[in-house]
């Protein structure tokens, strides 16, 4: 078999043993979470800020009647502040918790595209001494290092650790 016609299309339609990710921007970064955790996107509005809560958790919004806390990522990964601007956007995530299931915005500087990415493309985040515990994994697509998220640990750690542990955070 031809090596370089095994090697898989980001952009094809299917690859064998993929996943599909919804790219985004954070900080001149691309990001990826899986698709199938996606509610929606929506444009960005500012949320109503709940006292006491971690700066990263910018407040909630009301979804179709279900209140949702939105997560600022670059606040999360101390990426530095951002002027939020026409490209920013709420991606809207539900995961499954201890306590059931789970809805979240996570605010990120733009959407990009959605992408397949093989099992055999996906590497391990480097072991150093960095802050890894959000990330699947790395891959490359179309050139560019793509980091993708555990999001389902992101949102859970965010929104299920004990709230006085985040206030002394």
């Amino acid at each position: 078999m031809d090596p370089a016609a095994a090697k898989p299309d980001m952009h094809a339609g299917v690859i064998e043993n993929a996943d599909q990710y919804l790219t985004f921007q954070l900080a001149d970064q691309n990001y990826g979470v899986e698709i199938l955790r996606v509610q929606e996107i929506k444009g960005w509005e500012r949320p109503t800020r709940l006292p006491h809560s971690p700066p990263y958790v910018q407040g909630v919004i009301n979804l179709r009647g279900a209140v949702v806390p939105i997560i600022d990522l670059r606040c999360r990964f101390g990426l530095g502040a951002a002027e939020y601007g026409r490209t920013t956007v709420v991606i809207v995530v539900k995961v499954q918790g201890a306590r059931g299931e789970l809805t979240a915005g996570i605010v990120v500087d733009g959407v990009c595209e959605v992408c397949n990415v093989g099992a055999r493309d996906l590497r391990p985040p480097p072991e150093v001494a960095i802050e890894t515990r959000f990330v699947q994994g790395l891959a490359m697509v179309a050139g560019q290092m793509l980091i993708l998220l555990d999001v389902t640990r992101l949102i859970t750690s965010t929104l299920e650790e004990p709230a006085c542990a985040s206030r002394a955070a």
